[in-house]
């Protein structure tokens, strides 16, 4: 079993967010007893934003998007998300 620092009581969500930004959770939990989980109904946060695009590439979109018999802003946000992943350094 490993020797683990004792976590200190934070005042708020701000101040323990700064201090595991700071600190080694490994030296905090003993990891030799994780175990995996799953959260299968657990969905991501997400956020509203308006985006301005230009008419002809909205109207591309959705042709595409109804190709696939995907709904239009899911497959904008798939989109997205390949270019996010192609860009990973």
């Amino acid at each position: 079993m490993k020797t683990t620092k004792t976590i200190p009581t934070f005042k708020n969500e701000n101040e323990e967010r700064e201090f595991w930004e700071n600190h080694d959770a490994t030296e905090y939990f003993d990891t030799s007893k994780v175990k995996m989980v799953r959260f299968p109904n657990l969905k991501k946060t997400t956020k509203s934003i308006s985006i301005r695009l230009p008419v002809d590439m909205l109207d591309e979109l959705k042709v595409r998007a109804n190709s696939m018999d995907v709904p239009y802003q899911s497959f904008i946000k798939m989109l997205l998300q390949e270019g996010l992943m192609a860009k990973k350094i």
